[in-house]
């Protein structure tokens, strides 16, 4: 109500201002306009574009006006903005092996760890909360929701998580699934889930179905992919083409990391947040703003162009061909 009548006020002021200007004008048009006294059209157009835009400007501020104050405290993010990672690390004895790495000296765990700092420095973590599951003989979580990624550093470069599970083959697919419980009530297509691994004992079928809240994944593999290494009795190396499949079942990207970091193109389409477009997350307070804006510039630029293009009527005189020869 009190916008309502704010608009009302400014809109009816300015239109008797103008009324009273056109009076004015009328009295000595021949000379605003020339001999004919016709204005130009957009002599004719300011008229109502004016009370336009100061209707416009009123609703603006008296929206701002009545509206709970925004206070900014440096980079905060609001909760509908954040983003999730979930990141699904193998921890399984596998990853022990030495055969990473351009050089095929490092160990799968310590590239994993080159490849996840890579990503880190990427990402936009200040908007990202992050969730590590370490997965070996099950699955089991290890940090959650944290925005302190020196924690999660410490946890994948200090902390041996292997000795959290019993003796046995690896299950991807029990850290997949608990990607998805830990995701499902999170906001539609907030979430980037990274799976890092060898793909050491991958089972073929029982991929568990992602929440909608899983708006991108992307699978990273390490190790050798054609020479192995021989452990509890067999020769383990890095599945490429399982870990491909298990990408594309989880409608994601796949990676072969043990040489290359992830390419900004293959991250960025994982990454890619698939929230509701610009226009349909606009506030009150933005389209206030919008108004604001746009009525300030129409009003600042109707002088120049009445100047402009107000008359027909051009001061000088023209000479006549005779004359100027």
């Amino acid at each position: 109500m009190v916008t309502f009548a704010a608009v009302a006020v400014a809109v009816v002021l300015t239109l008797v201002g103008e009324l009273l200007h056109a009076r004015r004008v009328a009295r000595v048009a021949a000379l605003v306009f020339g001999p004919g006294g016709r204005p130009a059209p957009a002599a004719l157009v300011a008229p109502l574009l004016r009370p336009l835009a100061v209707g416009l400007l009123a609703w603006g501020f008296a929206t701002l006006a009545q509206l709970p104050p925004k206070i900014h405290r440096g980079e905060e993010v609001p909760p509908e903005e954040w983003r999730h990672l979930v990141l699904v690390f193998d921890v399984s004895p596998s990853m022990l092996l030495k055969d990473a790495g351009a050089g095929g000296d490092q160990t799968r765990v310590a590239r994993a760890r080159e490849l996840i700092d890579s990503l880190f420095e990427r990402v936009p973590l200040g908007k990202f909360k992050v969730t590590v599951i370490a997965t070996y003989n099950g699955a089991k979580p290890v940090v959650e929701d944290t925005t302190d990624f020196e924690v999660v550093r410490h946890v994948l470069s200090e902390v041996d998580l292997r000795y959290a599970f019993k003796a046995g083959s690896t299950k991807l697919f029990d850290g997949i699934a608990e990607a998805a419980r830990i995701a499902k009530p999170w906001r539609v297509g907030s979430t980037l889930l990274v799976i890092v691994s060898d793909g050491d004992t991958v089972p073929a079928s029982g991929m568990p179905e992602l929440p909608p809240s899983i708006g991108g994944s992307l699978v990273i593999g390490v190790g050798d992919h054609l020479a192995g290494k021989f452990i509890a009795g067999h020769q383990s190396r890095q599945d490429e083409s399982t870990l491909r499949q298990v990408a594309n079942r989880l409608g994601g990207e796949f990676h072969n990391g043990n040489k290359r970091h992830v390419p900004s193109d293959v991250l960025s389409v994982a990454a890619a947040d698939s929230r509701k477009p610009l226009l349909q997350r606009l506030t009150l307070r933005e389209y206030a703003l919008i108004a604001i804006c746009t009525a300030t510039v129409v009003l600042a630029a109707l002088p120049l162009l009445l100047a402009a293009f107000g008359s027909r009527l051009r001061v000088g005189v023209r000479l006549l061909p005779t004359a100027a020869a």
